[in-house]
């Protein structure tokens, strides 16, 4: 059964007999089970977006949390130590719990004599001043030794789980408008886009292959800016009492919540991650990095990438053999789960949910060998553009720089440069030429232009020329 027929079910709008009968018109018909259950009237797309858009409801109570109230009074003596003076307001705020939380972990933290009341405006507790006290002050140290993480307080890991299996790759579907919109700035043959948006939409993996300096990379990346909807990721989770980051600047860019509602603020509204690797990849980014000094973990580069894409570019140029990463991704991508490991020896899984996309300039028989591709089912050759499509990524390439575009300059190009010494036209050379033209103009103080004079020295400088 699908996921999104278990989740359907789960949330109580269908039954497993309608999915059944679903199943059986979508062999008949195609097309996704979602839309042959809203064909038999079962369901509509609005209970398909309440079912994978789901917010995180702000927790009412400790219980609510996942987390025992001991641990987020001592998160909380965590933060305090670098407070000052402050009230429950400032402290909710730090820890992205609710006041009425705070408020019970400040109780105990005062009963404790760790914090104590310096003053306030009314009877009501939130309009108390706290400070911490000396004996706070010891105990948060110590706190502070056996774990230096201060932030917000961190989600539960079945809660993790609940909330990217709702927000899944696999229930995305990129309209074929949007993804000529999306690529409308690349020169791509058509054959290429109408692969391209039925292999993202199926969230499963994607080999790009074919000769350098073509696209790859830009088309890797463009699929990312498509990737439709926004995602909710946890600033941390805890895992068997340890804490374990998640939240990255650099991977997760925030987005704007457009509903009502106050979410769950332990959970941040993001754009669906985009995380690139290269050849700086080795194994040990695969798995979570205890910092000794911190004293918690980071999450990985694939638990990052969750509900969004990795791209692995270059695939083939990493520090580890190629075997060797696609033997510890077999199961992942096979499954959908992945299995990490604390020092403390605990094991546990995580979602393993993601579009991955392999990119390489190197031939996919000398990488992998035939059970692998198997498994990769969408496989897209990227190869030299034609004569057609290089005029025309010249002429964008000149447009975006200000440069009037010459036919009969290209034509000299062409005929003196790629056919005369057997050159391949590639995607990046426009690019490239454009911007030895640019940077000569400045150094000459002249406005660049496309003549053949600029054309032969930006192709002297360009070209590496071995004698015989």
């Amino acid at each position: 059964m699908e996921q999104l027929g278990v989740r359907l079910i789960k949330d109580g709008i269908i039954n497993e007999r309608q999915v059944e009968l679903a199943l059986q018109r979508q062999q008949q018909h195609g097309g996704r089970l979602g839309e042959n259950l809203i064909a038999l009237g079962f369901i509509t797309e609005e209970d398909i977006k309440s079912a994978f858009q789901a917010q995180p409801p702000p927790p009412q109570t400790v219980e609510e949390t996942g987390l025992d109230i001991s641990f987020i009074a001592e998160l909380a003596l965590k933060h305090i130590l670098f407070m000052g003076e402050f009230r429950m307001s400032d402290l909710s705020e730090q820890i992205k719990l609710p006041v009425s939380i705070v408020e019970q972990a400040l109780e105990l933290l005062r009963r404790d004599k760790f914090v104590e009341v310096k003053g306030g405006t009314g009877y009501m507790p939130s309009s108390y001043t706290f400070k911490i006290s000396e004996t706070g002050k010891n105990h948060g140290t110590e706190l502070m030794e056996l774990c230096r993480y201060v932030g917000p307080a961190p989600v539960t890991l079945d809660d993790y789980r609940e909330m990217v299996g709702r927000q899944t790759v696999k229930s995305i579907l990129i309209p074929e408008e949007d993804v000529k919109k999306g690529f409308s700035h690349l020169i791509v043959r058509p054959n290429i886009l109408e692969m391209i948006g039925p292999a993202v939409s199926s969230g499963r993996a994607i080999f790009i292959y074919g000769p350098p300096g073509n696209g790859k990379t830009a088309i890797a990346e463009t699929v990312g800016k498509i990737l439709p909807a926004t995602i909710y990721i946890p600033f941390a989770l805890t895992v068997g009492g340890q804490i374990i980051t998640v939240y990255d600047p650099v991977s997760h860019v925030p987005a704007q919540g457009s509903d009502a509602e106050t979410p769950d603020q332990r959970w941040l509204l993001i754009k669906r991650p985009v995380v690139m690797t290269g050849g700086e990849l080795v194994l040990r980014m695969l798995d979570l990095e205890f910092n000794s000094i911190s004293k918690h973990y980071e999450a990985p580069l694939q638990m990052k990438a969750n509900n969004g894409l990795f791209i692995v570019d270059d695939f083939g140029r990493q520090q580890i053999e190629p075997q060797q990463l696609l033997n510890r991704w077999i199961v992942p991508l096979d499954r959908g789960v992945d299995f990490m490991s604390l020092h403390t020896g605990m094991k546990f899984s995580i979602p393993f949910d993601m579009v991955i996309i392999f990119s390489t300039n190197m031939a996919p028989e000398k990488l992998v060998d035939e059970a692998f591709l198997r498994r990769i089912q969408y496989k897209i050759n990227i190869d030299h553009p034609t004569e057609e499509d290089y005029r025309a990524i010249f002429k964008k390439v000149c447009e975006s720089n200000g440069i009037v575009f010459s036919d009969e300059c290209f034509d000299y190009l062409v005929s003196n440069y790629y056919r005369k010494l057997g050159v391949h036209f590639n995607a990046c050379h426009p690019r490239d030429l454009v911007d030895q033209i640019v940077v000569r103009a400045r150094y000459n103080h002249r406005k660049p232009e496309m003549t053949k004079v600029n054309l032969d020295a930006a192709w002297a400088c360009y070209y590496v020329h071995f004698p015989g």
